[in-house]
């Protein structure tokens, strides 16, 4: 007679091959990356507004909790073997221009800049949670925590008067298309 006992569900693997599953690393090097955009950014923000507009707190203490992101998705990578994006000095010139130029525009425009970059990134953690599922509780808490951030970052740029800045439609597009082909790009090389 044949066995019909099934494994316990505990033993029973959480996914079979074929199955998809998350690219965890390749998660872990993207959301550090865009970390080290956001304060790059912010920090082109703040070299041309310095501390002269209303908007400089706000940009300011946005900056200090996108370098705790950075930091934590800094330390996630040494423990987990995973190397940086090698674009690393891309973002870093990159970042630092977009912050400085769209500062350079007007403030509101640097205000466009953080609700486009912070609309993507928040799609971005999204797609990461639905893809994570139940694999890894403790990266999916942070991302999910630190999508709320970005949310509130968004929140306080479109406060700040993000959408009076002018052409905003387009500058908010274009940001955020630069922001996902950064996003694949980091995801890879």
């Amino acid at each position: 007679m044949a066995d019909t006992r099934q494994a316990p569900q505990s033993l029973a693997p959480a996914w079979r091959p074929g199955d998809a599953r998350a690219d965890v690393p390749s998660m872990l090097r993207v959301d550090q990356a865009g970390e080290y955009g956001a304060t790059r950014i912010y920090a082109g923000q703040l070299a041309v507004l310095g501390g002269r507009h209303k908007c400089s707190p706000a940009i300011a203490g946005m900056a200090a909790q996108e370098q705790q992101h950075l930091s934590h998705f800094d330390d996630l990578l040494a423990a987990r073997g995973v190397r940086p994006t090698l674009l690393q000095p891309l973002w870093s010139a990159t970042g630092h221009a977009l912050g400085a130029a769209t500062a350079l525009i007007s403030p509101a425009a640097a205000m466009a800049c953080t609700a486009a970059i912070e609309d993507e990134i928040d799609a971005h953690y999204t797609e990461q949670l639905a893809a994570l599922g139940e694999d890894d509780p403790p990266l999916a808490a942070t991302i999910e925590r630190f999508r709320a951030d970005e949310r509130e970052h968004r929140d306080t740029a479109i406060a700040a008067g993000a959408e009076t800045s002018l052409g905003y439609p387009l500058l908010y597009s274009a940001i955020r298309a630069g922001c996902r082909m950064a996003i694949e790009l980091s995801k890879r090389i």
